[in-house]
């Protein structure tokens, strides 16, 4: 019995060592947590950082090449630029770039907008910024990566598509690149996809309030062959938020006939 009682310990031994892992759990768990946190930091003088959503990057160059600078055109012989970059998203970027530069002593040297397929049937963005002090342009990335999380709250998608709205009460030099706002006026960007939402969307819009049209985008008309409809509106800042809420509602209704009801990863920020 006794030696019975001995191999059945050893077995259950054996056992435990097996089963158990080497490392404690805890550590198994803050090692993933630091794993995880590693993919966001960059050892590089150039990486200011990311944000949470968008994928979403941002950089500074403080004494830009000169040869670079020919190459890329700059407006102005600029000693340090921005870079903010996202696969997905651009209105949030874009409008938050304009905060940025109210904000800071820096320019907006270029906004493209690529296709990108990541989001779907939206585009990605490439926002450059301009500067004498790597101090500004580095507060203008660092600004524009803390407002996209906000002006994030107006994008809603589900399987099928998405809607985006943005609101400025004074739009400034990013808007104004970007999309031909005019600085220090209200603006507003209106967008659905797929685009038959888009279309709808900006007919509400523009029947709610006294809004006028600054332009209008279709898949072969400005939206790279994306499939997305998207219209940008000005006009006073009561008319422009009041079309702006009735395309949303208008194109979160459309967009849940063809999945599951739209959400936002962030709150709405139009109200």
């Amino acid at each position: 019995m006794a030696a019975d009682e001995e191999v059945v310990k050893k077995i259950m031994e054996r056992l435990m060592a097996t089963s158990s892992p080497s490392v404690p759990n805890d550590v198994i768990a803050d090692t993933k947590e630091e794993t995880s946190m590693d993919k966001k930091m960059s050892s590089l003088t150039e990486f200011v950082g990311t944000t949470e959503i968008g994928d979403t990057i941002g950089l500074v160059i403080a004494n830009v090449d000169t040869r670079l600078s020919e190459a890329m055109k700059l407006k102005k012989n600029y000693r340090s630029i921005g870079i903010v970059g996202a696969r997905t998203g651009a209105g949030p970027q874009i409008t938050a770039a304009d905060d940025a530069v109210k904000a800071t002593n820096t320019e907006i040297v270029s906004v493209e907008l690529p296709r990108d397929t990541k989001g779907g049937a939206g585009h990605g963005v490439l926002i450059i910024f301009g500067g004498e002090d790597v101090s500004d342009v580095r507060r203008a990335v660092e600004v524009t990566l803390k407002e996209t999380e906000r002006t994030f709250g107006d994008v809603y998608d589900n399987e099928a598509g998405h809607i985006e709205l943005q609101y400025s009460a004074r739009a400034s030099y990013a808007l104004e690149e970007a999309f031909g706002a005019e600085v220090g006026k209200s603006y507003g960007l209106i967008a659905g996809a797929p685009a038959a939402l888009g279309v709808v969307m900006a007919d509400k819009a523009v029947k709610a309030a006294n809004v006028e049209v600054i332009s209008y985008a279709s898949p072969n008309n400005g939206q790279k062959y994306s499939n997305e409809v998207t219209i940008h509106i000005k006009g006073d800042s009561g008319a422009v938020k009041q079309a702006v809420i009735a395309a949303r509602e208008a194109g979160k209704d459309l967009l849940h006939t063809l999945g599951s009801e739209p959400t936002s990863a962030f709150p709405s920020y139009i109200q």
